[in-house]
């Protein structure tokens, strides 16, 4: 495998600011609105927005949650390694809220399905919208499509995208991992 660096610390805090800056044109002060990120990688992102959101951009009332979709997924007893869920924390009401979903990659959305389905749990939002660090176009399963979008990648079936956020290893920056045994056709 090789790997290519996408993004480094500066870019990435350069998207979150921007993705920060289109929520507020949206959602303005959040006071009908809540932040939702999907367990376990998207709270990386969900925790850099928050921050942002707060300390630079002075948004002082977020809700934010946490949302765990393992058991909501369509292939979960697909898996011959039986997942390990993670925990929901959604201690607010939904009903009638707009409802933002956050992750970290778009890849063929059945994670954002199985968040629909779980999400129901909670209540009925008046919307939902996806936001999501990276968006892998044309490799999508299902017709979903983010809302907000910090970079769209354009990557082969094989290929992984590798999000690292501070939070869950040393460094801030995304990679696109490729594969070498892969035949080259041109």
């Amino acid at each position: 495998m090789t790997q290519k660096k996408l993004l480094d610390k500066l870019t990435l805090d350069i998207l979150i600011s921007r993705l920060s800056c289109e929520l507020i044109e949206n959602h303005f002060d959040f006071t009908n609105s809540v932040l939702i990120g999907l367990q376990p990688r998207g709270i990386f992102v969900l925790n850099k927005l928050i921050k942002k959101l707060k300390e630079k951009y002075l948004i002082p009332n977020l809700k934010y949650g946490k949302l765990d979709t393992t058991f909501f997924r369509d292939d979960f007893r697909n898996k011959k390694i039986q997942p390990k869920a993670s925990f929901s924390n959604i201690n607010f009401d939904i009903e009638d809220k707009r409802v933002v979903l956050v992750d970290d990659v778009l890849y063929t959305g059945r994670s954002i399905r199985a968040a629909l389905i779980a999400i129901e749990s909670y209540g009925r939002p008046i919307k939902i919208e996806l936001l999501t660090l990276i968006n892998r176009r044309f490799t999508r399963h299902l017709p979903i499509q983010p809302d907000y979008v910090g970079l769209n990648v354009d990557t082969l079936q094989n290929d992984r995208v590798s999000v690292n956020l501070q939070e869950s290893n040393i460094e801030d920056a995304v990679y696109i991992l490729k594969d070498n045994n892969e035949t080259n056709f041109s």
